[in-house]
């Protein structure tokens, strides 16, 4: 049984509510705990892992306008940005969302892959090949 029932919040003093009574926090301040202990887990990572701070996260976040730096639409409310790094270097590049950081990873972060991504865009394969059948040329 637990210690806390019938027992205010410790944190704000207030009623918990029915679903909260055997908890030690109310939903409200049980919600910030869980956030100020992923903040806290998060700082720890960044440091250990890049050497960077919460201040210097928020700042590579402000410099991209508060969005992953590659697609421009994730905004790290959901699920942060990644921290992205050069493997070789160690060193910090920037902030971005999850798909964009496993697209730079899947390419080894090699520079012709987005070249020959652009050049698949713009001319794809299949179109191509319809131009040379039309103009009755010998597909390479």
């Amino acid at each position: 049984m637990s210690s806390y029932i019938n027992k205010p919040c410790a944190d704000c003093g207030g009623q918990k509510g029915p679903k909260y009574r055997a908890q030690k926090y109310c939903g409200k301040c049980l919600f910030r705990q869980k956030r100020i202990k992923a903040d806290k887990n998060h700082a720890r990572n960044i440091a250990r892992k890049y050497g960077i701070t919460p201040r210097d996260y928020q700042d590579i976040l402000d410099f991209q306008g508060g969005l992953c730096y590659l697609c421009r639409r994730a905004t790290g409310t959901t699920r942060r940005l990644s921290v992205d790094h050069d493997h070789k270097t160690g060193q910090v590049r920037g902030l971005l969302c999850r798909p964009c950081n496993n697209i730079l990873g899947h390419a080894r972060d090699d520079p012709a892959f987005f070249y020959r991504a652009v050049e698949y865009l713009m001319a794809p394969p299949w179109a191509r090949v319809k131009i040379l059948r039309e103009n009755n040329g010998e597909i390479k």
